[in-house]
């Protein structure tokens, strides 16, 4: 973890250079003080909204293995979302089915399950919007390539998720195969983790719930759009509709490179990348990086603290935990 924490720090480092590199910064503080702080706080106040969806989102998947309460939820989203910004090469994936495991009688390996799912319903519905941004929006070679291997590892999430529950007797002959090669007191561990992990996939086999978590994951990221607009309308950028668009994938493939805790770099080096497709000056673009990264990080880090004392945990006890099942 040591060595994770160094190399992304190291990585945030090189970004944050590469976002200032060339900068006046005079002209980043005179675009902070142009800020209509109203557009701003409406911004900040959709983020939230956005929130709110994903929680409620991932209540509906949990639903076949147990009802959670919405206040339950929205409390252990927010506090996982803290982990996940807090705690480097995004380790605090596990905080939510770890807190959520502790509040009920669900496996953690079951909603680590449920979390997959989230991710190959978010990777579905921003695929869905990156095919009609390429369509729509003339984009640079390397963003359509990027595009492309998104497009492919989507592809192999979806295959891996249709395996596991459609064909789970395939998937657990091939799985039962790998076992058997290890020793015996290990292999029953693992076998019962595999299944309880597969547990979590159950949503998945209701065809109109499906439809309707797609649904779902389709509005929490035209929201994350949305907030994505009004922000710039706060900087007085004239951008075409598709802007906000092309920033949110770029933004999403900038984030999901691990760096420092907060996202520090990549999130800034990605705003002022996605902004330059649109002729923003790299100094006004940075100081957008600022001001939007402050609000979502802000906005994580107080709903966490807010809702921390109601769901502490350690990462001793979150390994024991799995370790469980």
């Amino acid at each position: 973890m040591k060595k994770k924490l160094i190399i992304g720090v190291l990585l945030s480092v090189v970004l944050i250079y590469l976002s200032v590199r060339g900068i006046d910064f005079r002209e980043t503080s005179d675009s902070l003080k142009r800020v209509d702080w109203s557009y701003a706080l409406f911004a900040l106040l959709v983020i939230l909204i956005m929130q709110v969806l994903r929680s409620f989102r991932w209540g509906v998947i949990l639903q076949p293995l147990e009802k959670i309460d919405q206040f339950t939820l929205f409390s252990v989203t927010c506090v996982g979302f803290l982990a996940i910004a807090a705690i480097p090469a995004r380790l605090g994936e596990l905080a939510r089915p770890y807190l959520i495991a502790r509040k009920s009688s669900i496996k953690m390996s079951s909603a680590l399950g449920t979390v997959v799912v989230e991710r190959v319903l978010d990777s579905l519905s921003v695929l869905i919007i990156t095919i009609v941004v390429v369509i729509w929006q003339d984009l640079p070679p390397w963003l359509i390539k990027s595009a492309i291997l998104f497009f492919v590892l989507t592809l192999m999430m979806l295959s891996f998720t249709i395996v596991l529950i459609w064909r789970r007797d395939i998937a657990v002959s091939m799985i039962g195969w790998v076992l058997r090669h290890l020793p015996q007191k290990i292999a029953v561990r693992l076998d019962a983790l595999v299944h309880h992990f597969i547990d979590g996939f159950e949503v998945i086999k209701n065809v109109k719930m499906l439809l309707y978590l797609l649904f779902l994951s389709a509005v929490v990221w035209l929201v994350d759009v949305v907030a994505i607009y009004i922000l710039l309308k706060a900087f007085g950028f004239d951008l075409p509709l598709l802007a906000p668009f092309v920033l949110m994938i770029v933004l999403i493939a900038g984030i999901a490179i691990p760096t420092a805790p907060g996202f520090i770099g990549n999130w800034h080096y990605a705003c002022v990348l996605g902004l330059s497709l649109f002729g923003i000056p790299k100094a006004e673009a940075f100081s957008f990086a600022l001001v939007y990264h402050f609000l979502s990080i802000a906005l994580v880090v107080v709903l966490g603290v807010i809702f921390l004392p109601f769901n502490k945990f350690s990462m001793t006890d979150m390994k024991k935990h799995m370790d469980k099942g």
